[in-house]
């Protein structure tokens, strides 16, 4: 991969799930790199493929057809061994389910991914990290013995401490209050100005407008971008593709 290769790349990617008559195209013909340094995030109505083009563009799922781009190598028919690889010495994740060890306290769990890969934490960072999240006094604590909400921090902090170049993340802020969601999203923000790729889906105009960037999908196509977005104009956007007639004018105007 070359400096100005984007580390995210689909290309002319189509996700279909079942066959014949009950077939359903989760992602038509998606094209669309994530550059180095990009905070881009993806939102679109509910079944729009928001989470399928998450999925496909991280390895988890396969491609009907098109190609996915990871860090310069093409996921097509890589082992799941390499893909387990690939992923991690290159790309963290925030989904909804937190995935956290129980036995492990909050510390442990943050650091657990440089460990399982065979690098020495930054003890500093791991610290900045978990006092930007909120729980610097709860950092002895197992997932046990946190709320749901203080078990996303958790599950944020250890995708953010990891230092990799790219991050996906799937409604990170959803169950977190309004001055976390801030505080995490600033810090979001302030990664990609070193340099990593960050592609969120999110429902939120508010989490959205962090972002240098916002894509919007509608029945598994890429239907509208917006740079530099406002909450107003992500509103706006989201409320026009919510609307039946404007949504199939975008979606055929696409095509």
């Amino acid at each position: 991969m070359t400096p100005a290769d984007p580390p995210v790349l689909l290309d002319r990617v189509r996700k279909t799930y079942g066959d014949g008559g009950n077939a359903v195209t989760a992602l038509a013909e998606v094209s669309i790199g994530f550059p180095p340094g990009s905070f881009t995030a993806v939102m679109g109505p509910s079944g729009s493929g928001k989470s399928t083009l998450l999925h496909c563009a991280a390895g988890l799922d396969e491609p009907t057809s098109g190609t996915v781009t990871l860090a310069g190598r093409s996921l097509t028919g890589m082992t799941e061994t390499g893909l387990t690889l690939l992923r991690r010495d290159h790309v963290a994740f925030v989904f909804q389910a937190f995935n956290l060890m129980p036995a492990l306290d909050v510390r442990q769990n943050v650091t657990l991914p440089d460990l399982l890969a065979g690098r020495d934490p930054d003890p500093d960072w791991v610290s900045e990290v978990i006092g930007r999240v909120g729980l610097k006094d709860r950092i002895t604590h197992r997932p046990g013995e946190l709320s749901g909400g203080q078990q996303q921090r958790v599950a944020i902090a250890r995708a953010l401490a990891s230092r990799a170049p790219v991050i996906f993340a799937d409604e990170p802020t959803g169950a977190l209050d309004s001055r976390t969601a801030v505080e995490v999203l600033t810090l979001i923000r302030d990664l990609a100005r070193t340099g990593r790729t960050i592609v969120m889906v999110t429902h939120d105009p508010v989490a959205a407008s962090y972002a240098d960037n916002v894509i919007f999908l509608l029945d598994g196509r890429f239907v509208a971008e917006l740079p530099s977005p406002t909450v107003a104009e992500v509103a706006d956007h989201l409320a026009r593709l919510g609307s039946p007639a404007n949504a199939h004018e975008t979606a055929r105007a696409r095509r």
